[in-house]
């Protein structure tokens, strides 16, 4: 490792490993849409649907921690690519209910794993002195960059129109059939 000496080059040094960060998930990003025509969040929500069977966008929202607008849009997409439907409840027709489709059960049987689970996985083998040194570094680093009131959950995604709190479904990427 380069000597810490010069400040200018450690903070280089710093932001090198916060780009490399960054393009390592843009990278699996892109790489699972390629590979299996779904974004991230799009995978976790399909998942989610899928486990619990027929849900409303409220829970499905309060499981995966992101706005209930985000999810709509992800439904959206969802439901045009025929791996859900949507459907009034018959208790309460203000209600929207979603459940998965055949094809999404099908998909997500050769859904590859997402980022964030060999992250934990590998994470989860560190000594908890060194989780805590990581921890502590990052949320320093949050600080420093004067981030700490953007909203933000554990789910590594880069795209940005299916973070919390933003809804922007013309930069997500089509569904592939």
């Amino acid at each position: 490792m380069e000597s810490l000496q010069n400040s200018d080059n450690v903070s280089d040094l710093v932001l090198a490993a916060l780009r490399k960060i960054m393009r390592s998930i843009d990278l699996h990003s892109k790489s699972l849409v390629k590979r299996f025509g779904l974004t991230s969040p799009q995978l976790i929500v399909l998942r989610e649907v899928n486990a619990n069977g027929q849900v409303t966008a409220g829970e499905i929202a309060r499981a995966v921690s992101l706005s209930q607008a985000t999810i709509t849009g992800i439904f959206e997409r969802l439901e045009k690519g025929g791996l859900i439907t949507r459907k009034r409840s018959r208790n309460d027709r203000r209600q929207i209910l979603v459940q998965p489709t055949l094809e999404a059960t099908r998909r997500l049987a050769g859904a590859p794993p997402l980022m964030q689970e060999s992250f934990v996985d590998a994470f989860d083998e560190l000594q908890d002195w060194e989780k805590s040194m990581i921890l502590s570094s990052l949320q320093r680093l949050v600080s420093l960059m004067d981030a700490q009131d953007i909203d933000a959950v554990s789910l590594l995604a880069a795209e940005s129109s299916e973070t919390p709190k933003e809804n922007n479904p013309s930069k997500t990427p089509n569904l592939k059939p």
